[in-house]
């Protein structure tokens, strides 16, 4: 590394000053009221005069006393009983967590700490003039909801907290977490709403959430607010992620408002006003690792700590309701002997929790966000923030703009991931010991490497299991780096390579290889992939850090494996200044040959001792065809369709939406697709981002959802 620095001119200096940004906190700030860890402060005003103190108090949501409350229970009996298609005011209300947990006494919405509660009876806050920008019919059946019941004019004034459905029990969830690798003590639903639990017809269990729905004593600085471009984003990533076949909490519906409150997007000083907007959340239940984190004793780094600590009751109490009602098999093998059972609890966490985060990998996504806060107990995935599917591969993909020191990156997202799993043990060691638990982390990596490779191998379309399989994956990931080209496209293109006994294989391998090559980055978009993320004087004031002081180097969220990689980038960049197109294109072509012949290698040992070598071609092509998708929520997609509906339009979400729901769809059905003029289309899309000729385009107007992204959406930065 050090010959380049030379190289770069790079120096380190103790004497060259770095200053912070502004809005940023250094480590070892203690006041509960600022963040820890360079977490930037956000402007949260509710715009005044969205309702007047009168029409607040009359249109503020009445939780139903005892008489409406057996008259609820009364009614809904009756219905299903009678066989009825449950109504709005009929649902199946069985509020379980509220019954096995403890609840917080106090019902005041103010900050503050919550001990020896898991739950705060809250209510939301009314917004103006509710409107719905989209619902998911697929997710709103699992609570026994139909299309008739979503046109009805109650149900967004239902689902946009404006009213109470009967039988529902608002509460705020307490929770603490792991933010960034530090313990931030109490955080908690500070936005979203527990309504309570349906128990559908089929007799399934659903936790439901509004996001966004107002102040929670866990709100802290903030508004409890949510605004519609994160709420679009959360609505679609839920839904798609479903569709995918990937574990997800999912998304009912979509519902913004007249209210406003003011954002500063990117932290950096120009404020604006946003529509309040309100997201239904559909879950097993929406505990996490952090929610086991309330009883942490006091922090040694961060000096904070949960609200109950040494509360072993509350902590076992939360350990049998979890186990009971979402680990049921454990539940009844090993309930009478307790210790066994959370040994065994854990175990299964685990393993969930690794097969999740492989799934992510195999799709190219990445969370953004990987706090403990942010695990469901459950293994699905939870609380979609500045999430991304990657367009060209990076293994260092950073999703999230906020994240400068690069700890959730695509490929770190395993070891994060097994690292919260650590984590949740230290939580739960008052009941079951470290000793006893911490070994059990080695299942991580055995199940994460086996669900992966069972992924890969589909994904390439094999079914032999042999020993250099993975060195034709990492070949095919390295040659994707190499040449810039696109994770999605690339990986959907294999199946179009027929298997080499096949009398066109000549013909059509020349077609896949080149589409391979047009779906690699042109020099002009190398270049910007490899702009650096930081300055020289930053950089060479990190890396004296690095050689002095390693420990605050991590402390200020830093590795020296990103500083190695940052000067990678810079003697790409170096190297780039002289490329030109033709030697790009040359290089690309022949790393993909190379390649195409590996796996042409690899597939004719699959045809050996094959008798109906046609049935594998065709098994061979479905398998691949459902774990390749065609589609993805891709940034520019979620993006047309948010600046869309912030001028009012919600037929792009609504679009996106139906697409998303056949990801892996070989036929595009998109008549109803009328054309449109889209916001952040562009008319300077180069030939090269067209799609090469292997079928017809699925697009609309001049947005094209499956070929590779427009040059704009390369500028898109997410937080």
């Amino acid at each position: 590394m050090n010959h380049l620095c030379t190289r770069l001119g790079i120096r380190c200096c103790s004497n060259i000053p770095v200053h912070p940004k502004p809005g940023e906190h250094s480590v070892g700030n203690t006041s509960p009221d600022l963040p820890q860890l360079k977490l930037k402060r956000r402007l949260y005003f509710t715009v005044s005069g969205d309702l007047g103190e009168e029409d607040r108090r009359q249109r503020q949501p009445q939780e139903p006393n005892v008489l409406v409350s057996t008259g609820y229970r009364v009614k809904s009996f009756l219905h299903r009983m009678a066989g009825l298609q449950p109504t709005l005011e009929t649902l199946n209300f069985q509020n379980r967590a509220l019954r096995c947990l403890p609840v917080d006494e106090s019902e005041e919405k103010t900050q503050r700490q919550v001990p020896g509660a898991c739950f705060s009876r809250v209510n939301p806050t009314p917004v103006v003039n509710p409107g719905l920008v989209c619902a998911s019919l697929p997710a709103l059946s699992l609570l026994d909801i139909t299309e008739d019941q979503v046109k009805r004019p109650e149900f967004v004034e239902y689902f946009s907290g404006n009213k109470i459905l009967p039988g529902s029990e608002p509460a705020a969830h307490c929770y603490c977490g792991h933010q960034f690798g530090y313990f931030s003590g109490q955080l908690g639903d500070g936005a979203a709403m527990y309504l309570g639990e349906i128990v559908n017809r089929s007799g399934e269990r659903w936790e439901i959430q509004l996001k966004g729905a107002g102040l929670t004593p866990y709100s802290r600085t903030a508004d409890g607010r949510k605004v519609l471009r994160s709420s679009v984003r959360e609505f679609l990533c839920s839904e798609a992620m479903y569709h995918l076949g990937i574990p997800t909490t999912r998304a009912g519906t979509c519902i913004t408002s007249d209210s406003k409150v003011i954002r500063d997007i990117f932290y950096d000083g120009h404020p604006v006003q946003e529509r309040c907007t309100i997201v239904l959340r559909i879950a097993p239940t929406f505990l996490r690792f952090g929610s086991f984190e309330i009883f942490k004793p006091t922090d040694p780094e961060t000096g904070r700590a949960g609200p109950s600590v040494g509360r072993t009751d509350i902590l076992t109490a939360m350990l049998d309701y979890t186990v009971e009602n979402f680990y049921p098999q454990i539940w009844m093998e090993h309930k009478s002997n307790k210790d066994v059972m959370y040994v065994e609890f854990y175990k299964e966490v685990v393993r969930r929790t690794a097969r999740l985060v492989a799934e992510w990998q195999c799709v190219g996504w990445c969370h953004g966000v990987l706090n403990t806060d942010n695990m469901s107990i459950a293994g699905v995935t939870i609380d979609y923030g500045p999430f991304g599917f990657m367009d060209k591969f990076d293994p260092d993909f950073i999703c999230n703009g906020s994240d400068d020191g690069g700890r959730y990156t695509y490929q770190k997202q395993p070891e994060m991931c097994k690292w919260n799993c650590l984590k949740l043990a230290e939580a739960i060691k008052d009941v079951v010991p470290l000793s006893v638990t911490q070994p059990q982390l080695d299942l991580f990596d055995e199940e994460f490497g086996k669900h992966y490779k069972m992924k890969m191998r589909q994904k390439f379309g094999l079914q032999k299991e042999l020993a250099d399989d993975g060195s034709l994956v990492e070949g095919f990931l390295n040659t994707l780096q190499e040449t810039g080209a696109d994770f999605t496209n690339c990986f959907r293109q294999l199946s179009k390579l027929p298997l080499p006994s096949t009398d066109n294989f000549t013909e059509e391998r020349l077609k896949v290889l080149t589409y391979l090559q047009s779906q690699s980055s042109s020099v002009e978009e190398l270049v910007k992939a490899n702009q650096p993320r930081m300055d020289r004087r930053q950089l060479a004031m990190f890396m004296m850090v690095a050689q002095t002081n390693p420990s605050l180097l991590s402390a200020l969220g830093r590795s020296s494996q990103l500083l190695e990689r940052e000067i990678e980038r810079m003697a790409k960049l170096q190297d780039l200044e002289t490329a030109n197109h033709e030697e790009i294109d040359g290089n690309n072509r022949k790393k993909w040959t190379a390649w195409l012949h590996k796996y042409e290698d690899r597939l004719k040992k699959e045809e050996e001792g094959v008798h109906n070598v046609e049935e594998l071609a065709e098994q061979r092509v479905r398998t691949m065809n459902s774990v390749n998708p065609r589609f993805i929520l891709r940034n520019y997609i979620a993006q047309n369709a948010i600046a869309t509906a912030e001028s009012g339009d919600y037929s792009e979400v609504e679009r996106v939406l139906k697409l998303l729901q056949s990801p892996y769809s070989e036929g595009c059905d998109l008549e109803a697709f009328e054309s449109l003029s889209f916001v952040n289309s562009s008319a300077d899309t180069p030939a090269s981002d067209k799609q090469a000729d292997t079928g017809t385009s699925c697009h609309v107007g001049r947005l094209n959802y499956e070929g590779r992204p427009p040059s704009w959406a390369a500028d898109l930065r997410v937080t």
